[in-house]
């Protein structure tokens, strides 16, 4: 028997193998010899004859007694390493538990326990006295063990109740019970859900959208459904009450995908109260173990439900009837590297594929989303308030130009970096005297303030004050970020971090400047500005440990942080209802990004921190500082004017000829010589541009090439150019002809091709 093996490998082709003495099922991973070494892969397909030249090797070892993926699993692999232009074997690695394609250990470790079962029923006295007449301890042992119900683990009995295994041996000699080893599932989310959790009763609004739903349910081509929310609508109680129809109702499995920072144990709480046991969790924040044991739990049958972040859409969810992506214009539902696809739109291949309901939910969805829905390829449905007649808070613009004079006065950093270091670390230059007089309303009340700035460390560059070098990494084309509780300066790309400078290594200048602030800036001017303060401080450096954000956020709810300080994690999933007041300390980062999504991120952001204020009876506000008031994504973000923010960003890409009216693909290159680079990019471009006007009938044009925004990263040089068409197939064709056809030569500079179809950033 031959067959057809896709290796993790970044290779766009498929290996022929011999299966020795038997066969194999489509889907099983097995070990074969690859070049000089074994390597995992998995079965993709019975190869229909041998190739032509090239020696045919056997299958080392097949490891799997059933097939590691499913038929339609497999299926869904296959249209993700096509669309996306990635090798099949990246791709089921990508999909899979880490550990399935570990070929150190290609036998994943089961976590079982020695379980000691009562296997005989003693009803009399007479008959222990018997059986136990010169045995005390084991009688006593065996009452300890019926009074937990006829079980109990092993080590419990022999550690915490000091039974010998002696005494547990004679009750197996006795056959009055058994030892078994139990599988034990891994699952730090396996708590149990709050006390007293009572069904909530949709509202007409949401009665009215789960009706749609059930219909399309029903409906043989029902269309993806994006529902477009205001934010504190309820519509995570909209996705339970349909998971209720599809699981508990039908009988089938689902899936529901949350942004990564949202995973926490009080969102997995929430669908743990409605469906217990049935809910297994995927979360990167998981062990190898513990991801593995909830994969198995869904291919087994044993858990119907999963939830996750963007790899949960691969999850082997038997009979999948729904699929959930909430907040689907979150930009972490891309992937980065190879297979670089996005989990939103894998979502509505899948559940077309197996015949499932598709919805999408947002406050704010993607620009991309919002199109389909206008041109009635999606379904909209729409909950336009909040739950219990609560009014959106107001919004309010407070101009950052006003404090530009006190910017310009004497400037000294707090933390004394350098003998003549310099910043602008003081409260009356970074918060406003309205957001200062808010939260001291909100601290005397004791209500709890957010504060939003979606830039971390302290100073965003160094600068010397003589001749105004600015310091930069020297492997990326950035500038490093200066961070004082660690003093250093960090690359926040490739991590790479140097000793705070004392002097300028070109002028020899003593007196550096600290440019642009970051969260531990505004940290200290909180401190400064509200000394009695309880504040806490969420961004990556504060969340680094496992489950680091989940503590903070837990404190906030218990009432134990008067200010929570945050970058774009705090803006997504928090629900306090005694947060009134949001403060944006300054809306401009990221608005001017040379990405044609800047805009779009920006206006989402600031309508979703917004969302977080006056979820409670006490109502609450929004102030948001800028410098730049009169921008139209701030205006309309001051009235949640989400319709209107599409229209007017849709007219601008319409013109300039950006997603969605066109389907794009990032191609760049990157190498180590910055002149063999350009040449690279220069020649793959010119052969796109050739294979392109061969695309007839379509407007498939070429764009660039030219350096990248960040044109150096990780010691790397980059250029990248465009495809930009109509035709998806056509950008397929190109794409593809490039990672097969285009002969692209390594060289000494280690010229690499990535190609990147409807990118989320072009940086």
């Amino acid at each position: 028997m031959l067959v057809e093996v896709a290796l993790p490998l970044p290779l766009p082709r498929t290996f022929t193998y011999r299966v020795p003495g038997g066969s194999v099922a489509v889907g099983s991973r097995v070990l074969v010899p690859f070049r000089s070494r074994q390597q995992i892969g998995w079965v993709v397909e019975a190869s229909a004859e041998a190739p032509e030249t090239g020696e045919i090797r056997d299958i080392s070892r097949v490891l799997d007694a059933e097939p590691a993926v499913p038929a339609e699993l497999l299926e869904l692999c296959r249209w993700v390493a096509d669309y996306y232009v990635a090798p099949l074997g990246q791709v089921l690695r990508a999909a899979l538990p880490a550990v399935l394609s570990d070929t150190a250990k290609p036998d994943p470790a089961v976590k079982r326990r020695s379980i000691l079962r009562l296997t005989r029923e003693l009803p009399s006295l007479q008959q222990r006295d018997d059986l136990f007449a010169r045995a005390s301890r084991q009688r006593e042992c065996y009452e300890v063990v019926e009074g937990m119900g006829g079980e109990a683990e092993v080590a419990v009995l022999t550690g915490q109740l000091g039974f010998s295994p002696g005494v547990l041996r004679g009750l197996v000699t006795k056959r009055v019970a058994e030892i078994v080893a139990e599988e034990v599932t891994r699952d730090p989310f396996d708590v149990p859900p709050p006390a007293g959790a009572a069904k909530i009763q949709p509202t007409p609004a949401q009665s009215a959208v789960l009706e749609r739903m059930r219909a399309a349910r029903a409906a043989p081509d029902a269309r993806p459904i994006l529902l477009q929310g205001v934010t504190g609508s309820g519509k995570t109680l909209v996705y339970i009450e349909i998971l209720e129809d599809v699981v508990r109702r039908d009988g089938r499995g689902a899936i529901v995908l949350v942004p990564e920072i949202a995973l926490t144990p009080q969102t997995v709480s929430r669908f743990r109260a409605r469906f217990g046991e049935d809910i297994a969790v995927l979360h990167s924040g998981l062990s190898d173990g513990e991801r593995y044991d909830a994969w198995r739990a869904l291919r087994d049958g044993r858990r119907r439900i999963a939830v996750g972040a963007r790899s949960a859409i691969f999850a082997p969810v038997r009979d999948l009837g729904a699929i959930i992506v909430d907040e689907e214009h979150e930009a972490s539902y891309k992937q980065s590297d190879s297979p670089r696809y996005h989990a939103r739109d894998v979502a509505v291949v899948r559940a077309r594929m197996a015949g499932a309901l598709c919805v999408l939910g947002s406050a704010t969805p993607a620009l991309e989303s919002w199109h389909n829905a206008m041109s009635g390829k999606f379904e909209l449905l729409e909950l336009p308030d909040r739950v219990a007649g609560r009014a959106l808070p107001p919004v309010d613009i407070v101009d950052l130009r006003e404090l530009a004079e006190r910017r310009r006065g004497p400037e000294r950093d707090p933390g004394g970096a350098s003998p003549g270091a310099s910043a602008t670390a003081t409260a009356d230059t970074i918060l406003s005297p309205r957001l200062v007089s808010a939260v001291h309303a909100r601290l005397q009340r004791r209500e709890q303030t957010i504060l939003l700035l979606n830039r971390r460390g302290y100073s965003a560059f160094v600068q010397c004050r003589a001749c105004g070098k600015v310091w930069q990494c020297a492997q990326c084309n950035v500038s490093l970020t200066y961070h004082r509780a660690r003093r250093r300066v960090v690359c926040h790309h490739c991590f790479h971090a140097d000793a705070v400078p004392a002097s300028c290594d070109v002028c020899g200048g003593t007196e550096l400047r600290f440019r642009g602030v970051g969260t531990e800036q505004v940290e200290r001017a909180i401190s400064d500005a509200f000394p009695m303060a309880r504040v806490a401080r969420m961004d990556v450096d504060t969340t680094g440990g496992k489950w680091a954000h989940h503590r903070i956020l837990e404190r906030v709810g218990r009432g134990e942080v008067d200010i929570l300080l945050g970058t774009q994690m705090i803006a997504k999933g928090l629900d306090f209802p005694n947060v009134t007041l949001v403060g944006v300390i300054n809306a401009d980062v990221g608005l001017n990004l040379p990405d044609f999504r800047a805009t779009e991120r920006t206006f989402q952001l600031l309508t979703q921190v917004a969302g977080r204020a006056g979820r409670g009876p006490r109502g609450g506000e929004v102030l948001i500082q800028t410098s730049l008031p009169r921008h139209y994504a701030l205006q309309l973000a001051v009235t949640h004017d989400y319709r209107g923010f599409a229209v007017r960003e849709l007219e601008e890409r319409a013109g300039t000829g950006y997603p969605p009216f066109v389907r794009m693909a990032n191609i760049v290159v990157s190498g180590t010589e910055e002149r063999l680079v350009q040449d690279a990019a220069i020649s793959a471009a010119d052969w796109a541009r050739d294979l392109a006007l061969l695309q007839r009938g379509d407007d498939l044009r070429v764009t660039g090439p030219a350096p990248c925004p960040i044109d150096r990263l990780r010691g790397r040089w980059r250029w990248h150019f465009l495809l930009r068409g109509r035709s998806p197939h056509a950008i397929g064709t190109v794409c593809h002809a490039l990672l097969s056809e285009y002969p692209l030569k390594p060289g000494r500079a280690g010229l690499r091709m990535a190609i990147d179809r409807d990118p989320v950033t072009l940086l």
